[in-house]
């Protein structure tokens, strides 16, 4: 099943909401990766997407959202933290639940609902953490090819790039945000698979540097 159709597996069942709603405009945050959740937002209308935040942009869009919609009910329901980000694409209405309310409602419901919205709350989370993985890998991944097919070797047989380009330039011939290019560096460089920081970048451990290009 795609993602965008595994957003829409939660049923929209009703338990009681609160009467008053708030007016969101076009742009703004309503969740943040990894935020542990104290309420449960029920959109009524508008539309939201969901994906990846760098540097306050959507770089990397996952689904879109149209209300009426219970935009992190899987995660309540598992009592787990939000695994996307989560941006208002038009002005939306919605509605705010305490998290301990939210999961009373779903108490109430007959054990087999239960249960079987349940399961699709745990397959919504694993589906939507695979795409998230994803995205992380393939940007290394990309990155760690680029770094081998640039690489030079010089007197000593040792491996290395010189970044010839400004980073934005190489991050837009990769298809990834400058931002990214600059994180996979940084973790490259933390796992000790690229050494130095200006324009000349050695290659210490290019055998596990072809893992994480072929995605290992």
């Amino acid at each position: 099943m795609a993602l965008q159709s595994a957003f829409h597996m939660l049923p929209n069942y009703s338990p009681e909401s609160p009467a008053e709603s708030e007016v969101v405009a076009p742009g703004e945050v309503l969740r943040v990766r990894q935020e542990k959740l104290t309420s449960v937002l029920h959109l009524v209308s508008g539309r939201v997407q969901m994906g990846i935040l760098e540097d306050g942009q959507m770089r990397h869009q996952l689904g879109v959202v149209e209300g009426p919609f219970w935009l992190d009910g899987a995660s309540a329901m598992l009592n787990l933290p939000c695994p996307v980000d989560m941006v208002t694409e038009t002005r939306v209405q919605l509605r705010r639940q305490p998290l301990e309310a939210f999961q009373r409602s779903v108490e109430a419901l007959p054990k087999a609902a239960q249960m079987l919205l349940r399961d699709m709350a745990i397959g919504y989370r694993q589906q939507t953490e695979l795409a998230v993985s994803r995205l992380a890998q393939d940007a290394e991944a990309r990155c760690a090819q680029w770094l081998l097919s640039h690489a030079q070797e010089d007197g000593s047989g040792a491996l290395s790039v010189t970044l010839s380009q400004r980073k934005r330039l190489i991050a837009a011939q990769l298809g990834i945000a400058p931002e990214t290019f600059s994180r996979v560096l940084r973790n490259l460089r933390e796992h000790g698979l690229i050494l130095g920081s200006g324009n000349v970048l050695k290659l210490p451990e290019p055998g596990a540097l072809q893992m994480v290009a072929s995605g290992g």
